[in-house]
């Protein structure tokens, strides 16, 4: 039976969370917010009326739309290319032993260890050592560098807490060992492998530090804003602003009623 003391603490742990909660999201809900925003010049810091027009042609500006396009393009190949790699890195660390395992999980978690600037100038010397222009390309391959240890980090954790006896029973039935990663441990780990991708993919939108590094003349969304913080940010960056965090939140629903469903799943085929 709970105590008074109990309820007291569960009640003040549930209000700290709450406004832990609320001061994470103010500038996401100030974002929101100035999107509405019927500003009279340049600027947009002053609150001076509701209107619907910035979400009538968010992609009006040429720039703005060149910018968000990069950006969700380096996002999604990026995030595609980390996801297969980091992957198999993980299947490989969590289910074989050979030599160089630790050193391999130490350069893993290394990128996520690295502050990003100093990332960011060491691909940049690296591309201009290799006489590689900067552009389009080099951002890709800088987003897949970082972004690939998160999905390693977040993959071992679903692998490590999956039943191995399920693929040796598929084997021992005579399924072959790329079978049984394809049929039983992918599908497994897939909530796994979504959560992965969603956390690259919105890593690599956000990402602003080592993208300037490496961008040349390419501009992404991230870019542009800064770019325009001189001059006067136009509206309809809150707007697509405010339109990527409702994306990647119903993602994350998504994926959360998902697992669900695979945990409720598992448990009902559990005998």
């Amino acid at each position: 039976m709970r105590t008074r003391a109990d309820q007291i603490r569960g009640w003040l742990l549930g209000a700290w969370t709450g406004l832990a909660l609320l001061y994470l999201f103010i500038p996401v809900f100030v974002i929101a917010a100035f999107s509405f925003n019927d500003n009279q010049g340049r600027f947009n810091f002053t609150w001076q009326g509701f209107t619907l027009k910035h979400w009538q042609d968010p992609f009006a500006d040429p720039d703005l739309a060149l910018a968000m396009k990069n950006s969700l393009l380096i996002a999604g190949i990026s995030t595609l290319i980390a996801v297969v790699l980091g992957t198999f890195m993980a299947l490989a660390l969590v289910r074989y032993s050979f030599r160089g395992r630790s050193t391999t999980d130490l350069f893993v978690f290394l990128p996520l260890a690295t502050p990003e600037v100093v990332l960011g100038a060491s691909l940049l010397a690296l591309f201009l050592t290799m006489a590689v222009t900067t552009g389009f390309a080099t951002i890709v391959v800088a987003h897949v560098m970082f972004t690939i240890s998160y999905v390693v980090v977040t993959v071992k954790a679903r692998l490590e807490g999956m039943d191995r006896h399920i693929e040796e029973a598929a084997m021992d039935l005579g399924a072959s060992e790329w079978t049984a990663i394809r049929k039983i441990t992918l599908p497994m780990i897939a909530p796994g492998v979504l959560a992965a991708a969603l956390l690259a993919a919105a890593i690599s939108v956000d990402d602003y530090v080592i993208t300037s590094f490496n961008a040349g003349q390419t501009t992404t969304f991230p870019l542009f804003i800064f770019g325009a913080t001189r001059q006067g940010v136009p509206p309809a960056v809150n707007v697509l602003a405010t339109g990527l965090v409702l994306v990647i939140l119903l993602l994350l629903a998504l994926n959360v009623v998902v697992q669900r469903r695979l945990a409720a799943r598992d448990r009902a085929a559990m005998p």
